[in-house]
């Protein structure tokens, strides 16, 4: 006897009524898609429950694989067996032997399959003294269990499990459609790119390049942190965006204190454009209120006056330490605390605005025509597909 499954369960999903059955396909795809190294794992589902079908395969890769996949609420090896007393109380002494530290149990039956002969509560009783029967220096505790057994009797069959690994829960990546992630080499915006991919969303992302003054190394960290990024979801295109003659006309025309605010406002522009191209329907940024003063109410106020499409910005609550908590947790903070600077942090006014204003944006804005520089930034875009192999695939044809 061993265990032959891993049992998937998802919480959030199961609210969403006649639309549960497409985000269960996706999760199941998602899911397959993770496991692709392992040709012999299977992911199968039934009704209000996935499994993973192990075929001898050693589960514990597999089940850290599960664990960076969105949907998951929690999974748990699991025997399964078909629906007969004796086999079920036999698969129920082995899981509890398999917990060699465990003091004390408590058994939980839930009966799906209405067919099935002895009622959850009886059959409770039933495996709890087979299990006292079979053991020695273990006792009941039905209110905090060193182990708990827990049994479903489903229709096609019984699943066995002693333990439960908490999932990421959120929803299946590509269940809500696709935002373009302004992926600086900074801490907070892969956060916030992770953080939108747990709501179902699907990545691509933009990074606005400014070679000489950012290195090849700048811009090989981004890719990184996308790569990074790719453990939780699916490959992500990243299109660098050559920023340099853009970013020089603007710190050479606009007064030093608006500099910031034009600058922003023509990554916006950008990427909105790219937005167009790939049928994406909002911006992600990693914004955060009162951070720095690019990210004050009237600073975001003045800078979203170019865009119609939304702005997600997952971490606008959060204070620093939070951020840094989440991006050390998902493996991203020592790629982005790397010293290599991107294009916002070379090119920074001594005395921005905290609270710039519309009319002035426009004003300057008005003197200067930034169209051309515009149009010949977005001609030499660079787009790159980032999986979660070791190569980067050089992706030809946004504009």
């Amino acid at each position: 006897m061993q265990y032959d499954h891993i049992l998937i369960r998802y919480g959030e999903m199961a609210l969403k009524g006649k639309n549960i059955k497409s985000f269960i396909i996706r999760l199941q795809e998602n899911l397959q898609s993770k496991l692709h190294d392992f040709p012999n794992v299977k992911v199968k589902r039934t009704q209000g429950r996935m499994f993973i079908l192990l075929n001898g395969h050693d589960p514990e890769p597999i089940i850290e694989k599960c664990k960076h996949v969105f949907g998951i609420q929690s999974l748990s090896l699991a025997i399964k067996e078909k629906n007969d007393v004796e086999k079920i109380k036999q698969a129920a002494l082995y899981a509890l032997q398999q917990n060699t530290q465990a003091k004390t149990f408590k058994v939980t039956v839930k009966r799906i399959n209405k067919e099935f002969p002895i009622r959850s509560q009886q059959f409770n009783h039933v495996v709890g003294s087979h299990l006292l029967t079979n053991t020695t220096g273990i006792t009941v505790d039905v209110h905090q269990p060193d182990v708990e057994i827990r049994i479903e009797i489903r229709q096609e069959a019984t699943y066995i499990t002693s333990s439960v690994i908490q999932g990421l829960g959120g929803l299946p990546v590509g269940t809500s459609g696709k935002t373009l992630l302004l992926l600086s080499g900074g801490i907070d915006s892969p956060v916030a790119g992770y953080l939108a991919m747990k709501r179902g969303v699907q990545l691509e992302a933009i990074h606005f390049h400014s070679p000489p003054f950012t290195s090849e190394r700048a811009k090989q960290k981004v890719l990184d942190l996308a790569k990074q990024l790719t453990r939780y979801g699916k490959s992500i295109y990243v299109h660098i965006v050559p920023f340099t003659k853009l970013q020089q006309e603007i710190f050479r025309t606009i007064p030093d204190g608006y500099a910031m605010t034009i600058m922003r406002r023509m990554m916006m522009r950008i990427s909105e454009k790219v937005c167009e191209q790939q049928s994406i329907l909002s911006l992600t940024t990693g914004e955060n209120l009162g951070q720095v003063a690019s990210q004050t109410m009237e600073s975001m106020n003045t800078i979203n006056e170019v865009t119609n499409y939304p702005i997600i910005r997952p971490l606008i609550t959060m204070d620093k330490t939070e951020i840094i908590d989440l991006a050390q947790e998902i493996g991203t903070y020592e790629t982005s605390i790397l010293p290599y600077e991107d294009c916002c942090t070379i090119f920074v006014p001594k005395s921005p605005k905290t609270k710039p204003k519309r009319e002035k944006a426009n004003f300057y804005e008005a003197k200067n025509n930034f169209s051309k520089l515009m149009e010949e930034a977005l001609s030499g875009i660079e787009t790159i597909k980032v999986t979660a192999k070791e190569k980067q695939t050089p992706y030809d044809g946004l504009f």
